[in-house]
């Protein structure tokens, strides 16, 4: 949906003046991080809670089902359903607004890759602790719509910008774009280290803390 609104609105037009690119191109790393968030920090923590409140989880822990195996299994679910997506924008994007991966498919494809574990770590971190499921969503909304997924950064003021640089997704999206355009790549490390560290940080508490019941 968000494809389509951005499409009518801009169109092919160029991000900005006699630049080599469309809007779309520019915010094509944005909008696969709308899936996502909506994964990540929406239904990996929601599923997991809910598996807790209804006292699934509790039945789990007899058996030899370990926390690492069941937050592998939802890893991949969600990985998979996010590939999916993605395919499907950049499909539609080639076909109906001529888009193109100006940089590298590779990097793009990795940029894409860690973005996507490293949210969905985040995920499987609250999902691994929250209580109820009303805790495990209390992160999508700031995420969606701070980080760049729905709302440019580059319209946001630019003391608010550099707030919203340190979440993880902001820096994934920052990511993609660079890939996707071809840009300059000399701060990368910054976001990839960044990305690698959350992932890192938020594993090792759900697999320390999970909690069954």
């Amino acid at each position: 949906m968000v494809l389509i609104i951005f499409g009518f609105i801009y169109g092919i037009k160029s991000a900005m003046n006699d630049a080599p690119y469309m809007f779309i191109d520019q915010s094509f790393g944005a909008l696969c991080t709308i899936s996502i968030c909506v994964s990540g920090l929406m239904g990996l923590p929601l599923v997991v809670s809910e598996y807790r409140e209804r006292k699934i989880l509790k039945r789990f822990q007899i058996t030899p089902v370990s926390p690492f195996l069941l937050i592998i299994v939802e890893l991949t679910i969600y990985v998979v359903y996010c590939f999916v997506s993605m395919l499907s924008l950049l499909i539609i994007a080639m076909l109906v607004w001529k888009v193109r991966i100006i940089g590298s498919w590779m990097a793009f494809v990795g940029s894409w890759l860690l973005t996507t574990i490293s949210t969905i770590s985040i995920g499987m971190m609250v999902g691994g602790i929250a209580k109820n499921t009303k805790i495990a969503s209390v992160l999508y909304f700031p995420m969606l719509i701070f980080s760049g997924a729905t709302l440019p950064l580059e319209i946001i003021l630019e003391m608010m910008q550099k707030i919203f640089n340190f979440f993880p997704m902001t820096q994934g999206i920052q990511l993609m774009k660079t890939m996707f355009l071809g840009l300059s790549t000399q701060n990368v490390w910054i976001s990839i280290l960044s990305m690698m560290a959350v992932t890192m940080l938020c594993t090792m508490i759900v697999i320390c803390f999970f909690q069954w019941k």
